[in-house]
């Protein structure tokens, strides 16, 4: 290289747009809410290049099947960046990623997260992963690592993006899915508190092109669109574990299970994600009448003339989480998430398919499962 080509003064890291120090400081600033996560089964402190839970309760399971799940919460993000309000999509993260685990009847070990960002502002990332420790509290899950990324020149200095993994573990011959639902089983819907995290690109559409501010205040939401769209995703970990421990606890016959199957009701709606939970040869009957969809999902129809078969297919509409149960059990979990502060409600049966023509919309063979069809009836009753 020639003098020429050298550069006039000498480049840090700094310089590039990294800022170690930042992120040093972040850490800080996080360390008590990430402490305050730890269960006694975690080793060693916050801070190592790995994190340790001590599993050796797995010795008692007969058969100890690990679970696992990542995910993230998509183009909320820009509702948290738009309104500089960083500490409650945490709990959306922690509930797309955990609640994926308990679906299987899993009680979750350890969570980490990953936060990719265009510059390191200490006090931002602190509030993100506040939200995250927050949460997994509230669940009993350590939040055992994470890290985070700053990526200048490839994100801007606001921009961000959050993931997440958890892992879990369930008994073999207790883990829960379609092979154990059956012809008579009842479906229980499980409220969502509003949108949760999926179908966000779809309604940021709709608000951006109705000339909506997020600080305009709807009469149907009681608040502002910010405050309505931001509204953390909620969180069902706790009310299913309890539920499965006190409907089939530790005593019963695994092939006598009363709670079935449970489908968290994601990006593909309702339909798709119960059907991800039917075997082959069975049908789930779903009664649209039988809850009151939200204002927020009303709103985001007629605001962009969105169809209703795209709705039903982008976003949850009210049901967070289903609960495929025997006849049997469907009052003690009526009963149970009642009690836990979460509305529930009966949304159907399950059919046999061979004795059960399809009179609605069905939908089969979602999320690259072959397995049962969900049938769609009647007309959804508007807040």
């Amino acid at each position: 290289m020639s003098q020429s080509d050298a550069p006039n003064a000498p480049i840090t890291y700094a310089a590039a747009g990294v800022d170690t120090a930042a992120g040093d400081r972040a850490v800080e600033l996080m360390k008590a809410s990430v402490a305050a996560t730890m269960t006694p089964a975690v080793v060693g402190e916050v801070g190592g290049f790995a994190g340790m839970v001590d599993v050796s309760e797995l010795r008692s399971y007969r058969r100890p099947l690990l679970a696992t799940s990542t995910d993230g919460v998509g183009t909320k993000v820009a509702i948290a960046q738009a309104l500089d309000i960083h500490d409650t999509i945490g709990q959306d993260l922690v509930g797309m990623v955990i609640d994926d685990i308990v679906v299987v009847g899993a009680r979750p070990l350890l969570m980490t997260d990953y936060i990719a960002c265009g510059k390191v502002i200490p006090q931002r990332i602190a509030d993100i992963v506040r939200g995250v420790a927050q949460a997994c509290a509230a669940v009993g899950t350590p939040l055992l690592g994470g890290e985070t990324a700053e990526h200048p020149g490839l994100m801007g200095p606001d921009d961000y993006d959050v993931a997440g993994a958890a892992t879990g573990v369930v008994e073999a011959d207790r883990a829960l899915g379609a092979q154990r639902v059956r012809p008579g089983d009842v479906l229980v819907a499980l409220a969502s508190s509003g949108l949760h995290s999926n179908g966000y690109s779809l309604v940021r559409r709709v608000v951006d092109q109705a000339g909506w501010s997020l600080d305009r205040e709807v009469p149907e939401f009681g608040r502002t669109v910010g405050q309505e769209l931001l509204e953390p995703t909620r969180l069902y970990t706790r009310v299913l574990l309890d539920l499965i421990a006190q409907i089939d606890p530790a005593d019963v016959d695994p092939a006598e299970l009363r709670i079935r199957a449970l489908a968290h009701v994601t990006g593909g709606g309702l339909g798709a994600n119960l059907a991800r939970v039917l075997p082959a040869g069975t049908i789930a009957v779903v009664d649209r009448g039988t809850w009151v969809v939200p204002a927020v999902f009303d709103v985001v129809r007629r605001l962009g003339a969105v169809p209703w078969d795209d709705l039903e297919s982008t976003l949850n509409l009210g049901v967070g989480m289903v609960a495929v149960v025997s006849p049997d059990a469907a009052d003690a979990v009526l009963g149970g998430a009642e009690a836990a502060g979460v509305p529930a409600w009966v949304l159907g049966s399950v059919e046999d398919a061979a004795d059960y023509a399809p009179r609605g919309r069905l939908i089969a063979g979602t999320k690259g499962v072959d397995g049962g069809g969900v049938d769609l009836l009647g007309t959804y009753r508007i807040a």
